[in-house]
């Protein structure tokens, strides 16, 4: 049986990747999947934590950002981009990380992050 990995996921396909990645997702990021990750406006192509998404798998993204690349598991990379990330926090804080290390971009919520990258695209 093959599922699209770009449809939005059930609570338990959402609580079970939460699980795998050991990190509890705040609620704008479950509404953001939910939604069906949508960023189209944006330009980025958001992380899928359902199988058969190949280099947009969560999985293997958060792998490489927190093995390889020096991210803190304290954060999510929720968005990859030739190795520089968005990364949330359990409560909900979004940052930037460059493929150079940490940077000053934050924003206090998922909200925040949205209005800026996703809907006035700066």
């Amino acid at each position: 049986m093959t599922t699209d990995p770009f449809r939005a996921p059930t609570d338990a396909e959402i609580a079970d990747a939460e699980r795998k990645l050991g990190f509890k997702f705040p609620s704008a990021y479950v509404e953001f999947l939910k939604g069906g990750s949508n960023v189209a406006n944006a330009v980025l192509e958001p992380a899928v934590i359902l199988p058969g998404c190949s280099y947009l798998d969560i999985f293997e993204i958060a792998e490489t950002a927190w093995g390889q690349m020096g991210v803190s598991k304290e954060w999510l990379p929720f968005i990859e981009d030739n190795s520089d990330y968005f990364l949330i926090s359990q409560t909900g804080e979004v940052k930037h990380w460059s493929h150079n290390g940490s940077t000053s971009e934050k924003w206090p919520d998922f909200a925040a992050w949205y209005q800026q990258v996703c809907v006035e695209r700066r």
